[in-house]
């Protein structure tokens, strides 16, 4: 069932765009789903939350990437109790030198949330690195699937994956 609300949501305050746009992946796109747009007002941060926390069943912490992923895993943490991990793109090349900020996920059932999903780059980097942290991703939870490859390259690591929309829902609205 596609969520109307979310939708909505999203178009309010700007977070569905139309133009000229290049992805993270390199790709060209007409559109444009800005979550960070959507993750920063409060009302619709909650709004996600409040969806996604129906996926942290069976999980002991949260994981998301730097940087459109760590308001989300925030605020998931939250409203679920469960702690949450940030996880750089790269290792730090100064102090600790740490890839993973936070909790030690050694042995831990890890939920990963991503803001946007298209190739599944990023999400397979993160699941690597939680991975080489002893860590196991249970299932990986996005707010929009653009519907490229994330969803096989996930489910072919025989690893979960949801999303609370589709690109499809949100441009058949």
């Amino acid at each position: 069932m596609v969520d109307e609300s979310l939708i909505e949501s999203l178009e309010q305050c700007g977070a569905i765009q139309f133009g000229h746009f290049i992805l993270t992946s390199g790709k060209e796109s007409k559109y444009y789903i800005d979550i960070k747009k959507a993750s920063t007002k409060p009302k619709i941060l909650r709004e996600i939350a409040q969806k996604l926390i129906h996926y942290t069943n069976g999980c002991d912490i949260i994981a998301g990437m730097e940087l459109g992923a760590v308001p989300l895993a925030v605020a998931l943490s939250l409203e679920s109790d469960l702690p949450y991990v940030i996880i750089r793109k790269e290792k730090r090349a100064h102090g600790t030198g740490k890839q993973v900020e936070g909790e030690n996920i050694k042995d831990k059932t890890v939920l990963l949330v991503e803001d946007v999903t298209t190739s599944g780059g990023s999400v397979v980097k993160s699941i690597d690195i939680i991975q080489k942290g002893g860590g196991t991703v249970k299932r990986v939870v996005t707010v929009v699937d653009r519907e490229g490859q994330a969803k096989n390259k996930i489910m072919k690591l025989q690893i979960e994956f949801h999303s609370l929309l589709t690109v499809s829902d949100i441009l058949k609205k």
